[in-house]
């Protein structure tokens, strides 16, 4: 009859020492750093423009999920400027700031980085990086028709800026397209087509 009574008590006691050491399992989990790779990402939605200290927060995203050419936690981003608008917590890329992964970006080697400043300002917020375009140019002197002066040319920044005087794009083309664009820009009015994706 003793053994009996002892019985129920062991196996409480032993059901309280399983749920201790669940109990402990979960509490030494949650102390664990947790998984995942810590990268820079927007703050908050980021129209372009150069970026300050509180543009930026540190987010863990899974292996997986974090993009080729992502900027790693504690980079030197402050005072780099963002080719286009960005999405609260999307991570920093270098297709996503001014400097050498844009020209990776665009796809060709020989390719230089060719602003200009479109007539529409509309038009260019139609505009991200990555989009690529045909530009035209109407010139003021001649005939009222339009010309292509650039062919198949990427986006690759559409910087923040003042809209008085037409939509600033910066294109990655080729020497001699760059050519022809600035000296369309200095005798007419430039506009664009836009490819389809």
């Amino acid at each position: 009859m003793r053994a009996l009574k002892r019985l129920p008590v062991r196996r409480r006691r032993a059901a309280a020492a399983v749920l201790a050491g669940v109990a402990a399992a979960c509490a030494l989990s949650a102390v664990r750093a947790p998984g995942g790779v810590e990268v820079l990402a927007a703050a908050r939605d980021l129209a372009g423009g150069r970026l300050a200290a509180s543009d930026v927060m540190v987010v863990r995203l899974p292996p997986d999920a974090v993009p080729a050419g992502a900027y790693a936690a504690g980079s030197p981003v402050t005072g780099r400027v963002v080719a286009g608008p960005l999405r609260r917590g999307e991570p920093l890329t270098d297709a996503r700031l001014l400097g050498p992964g844009l020209f990776r970006f665009s796809g060709s080697p020989e390719s230089v980085a060719t602003p200009v400043r479109i007539a529409d300002p509309g038009a260019a917020r139609l505009l991200s990086p990555g989009d690529v375009i045909d530009v035209l140019a109407a010139y003021e002197d001649g005939p009222f028709e339009a010309r292509t002066v650039a062919q198949e040319v990427r986006v690759i920044a559409r910087p923040p800026g003042s809209t008085d005087g037409g939509g600033l794009l910066v294109l990655a083309t080729t020497p001699a397209q760059a050519a022809g664009l600035a000296q369309a820009q200095a005798q007419g009015r430039l506009s664009v087509t836009i490819h389809p994706r």
